[in-house]
């Protein structure tokens, strides 16, 4: 995967998968320090200690649909490929935290991608699941909760065309507040 917001969708598809309904997807940077933190935590069904194990093979899966699973890896080895750690854990009915943490500036570093369009994304094909999104940058956070914002609408879904509209707006004003520049 060239871009990291695509191992987090590909992440919180396992989350789905696992029945969460809940899913909490955090990014932390330090401009500081050169670093970055994703973590994307559910409630689902969670694995042993063995399916954990087996997750970081790529010759695993448990789609039927294909007999490789590369996103779990490849998100590994995204993150150790710069100098940065790789966790997963998990335990059978509470969920599983999987964990990246990169140094920006080194040469193999990733881009970040369109996070954007990763948690819209999200949100509007699952109305039916809940999404904490968490974006920190130094000393700025922005935060999107999908039961806030279900509270409010009440009845309306998060994927009608208008809480879409709102959403996607919302993702762009608190990116530009995070990075400081002006919202597209």
């Amino acid at each position: 995967m060239q871009e990291l917001s695509l191992n987090v969708l590909d992440i919180a598809q396992n989350s789905i998968r696992a029945d969460a309904s809940l899913i909490e997807i955090r990014l932390t940077e330090r401009s500081t320090d050169q670093f970055l933190e994703i973590s994307i935590s559910d409630n689902g069904c969670g694995m042993t200690a063995e399916q954990v194990a087996h997750v970081m093979d790529p010759f695993f899966t448990t789609r039927t649909t294909r007999k490789v699973g590369l996103g779990v890896p490849f998100f590994k080895m995204s993150a150790e490929a710069t100098g940065g750690t790789f966790s997963i854990v998990s335990e059978p009915g509470k969920g599983t935290t999987t964990t990246a943490s990169y140094c920006t500036g080194h040469i193999d570093m990733l881009p970040l991608g369109d996070m954007n369009a990763t948690i819209l994304t999200l949100i509007t094909m699952n109305p039916d699941r809940d999404f904490l999104y968490r974006r920190s940058m130094d000393d700025k956070v922005y935060t999107l909760d999908t039961r806030e914002l279900k509270a409010v609408l009440e009845d309306v879904p998060l994927n009608a065309p208008e809480v879409s509209a709102y959403i996607k707006e919302s993702l762009e004003e608190g990116e530009a507040e995070l990075l400081g520049s002006p919202a597209v």
